[in-house]
């Protein structure tokens, strides 16, 4: 069993909502990103998503935008990302690591290759964004041979026959885009997502996390309602570029506002 299904698996037996942070590997500098992962667990969340610094990206608004840039300043590879997530898992070996990011970075480095590094490493999925299913059966098979789960995003457009493609591909959980536009930009409308992992639910068992939008305890609480994991990231990342003079500071802020979140999450 994967460490992502084993994850969801214990989320569901405690009737809890599994809190899903995200940073950009490398933001400020390469040295923060393990101890800010530390510091995420410690305050309850459930799997942890890095994004992997890209220079074009396409879901990705202003805010991770510039997180990428200061990372990328920093020179931040995918080598140094699958670095920290083997530095990581040297004090962790149970709690789920996700790649988030674009193709481009990992084919430069080679599909193969990445995989082998990814799994050796200890990450436990892998989302790019810009790669859609119907382009995504040779990368799917070499995830599965390197134990990599390949997860897919949904959106408030996506159709009926759309949501059957992406679940019937996906392995791992269900990322479903709560808005219609980039990560940050507004607030989610809570029955529209209620009734859109409704739709997706019927069409797959696996979980569906839901993210972008969910700025606050009070926002995680609401969609940690009707789904199954809440995925948050600008708020963070938002405070790690406010703490960018003082980065010893940024674990413990950014384990704050997730103390916030798993506080309220848990009280649904």
């Amino acid at each position: 069993m994967s460490r992502i299904q084993s994850c969801f698996e214990q989320c569901k037996a405690s009737g809890r909502t599994a809190l899903i942070p995200f940073v950009t590997a490398g933001d400020p500098d390469r040295s923060v990103t393990v101890p800010v992962m530390h510091s995420m667990v410690d305050a309850g969340a459930d799997i942890i998503e890095l994004g992997v610094p890209f220079s074009d990206p396409m879901a990705d608004g202003p805010t991770i935008q510039r997180s990428s840039e200061r990372a990328l300043e920093e020179n931040t590879s995918i080598h140094h990302v699958l670095e920290m997530v083997a530095t990581f898992r040297r004090e962790n070996e149970t709690t789920p690591v996700v790649l988030m990011g674009y193709l481009n970075p990992i084919e430069n480095m080679g599909v193969e290759q990445f995989a082998t590094a990814a799994e050796a490493a200890g990450v436990d999925g892998v989302l790019t964004v810009d790669m859609p299913p119907e382009e995504g059966a040779e990368f799917e098979q070499i995830c599965e041979t390197h134990g990599l789960d390949p997860i897919y995003l949904l959106a408030p457009t996506s159709t009926a026959k759309r949501i059957g493609m992406i679940t019937s591909s996906a392995r791992g959980f269900i990322y479903y885009v709560s808005v219609k536009g980039v990560t940050g930009s507004q607030a989610p409308d809570l029955s529209e997502v209620e009734n859109k992992v409704d739709s997706i639910r019927q069409q797959t068992d696996l979980p569906v996390g839901v993210g972008f939008g969910i700025r606050d305890a009070a926002s995680a609480a609401a969609i940690g309602a009707v789904a199954d994991a809440v995925v948050v990231g600008s708020v963070l990342v938002s405070k790690m570029e406010a703490l960018g003079e003082t980065p010893d500071r940024i674990p413990a802020a950014i384990g704050g506002i997730l103390s916030e979140m798993r506080s309220a999450l848990d009280k649904v």
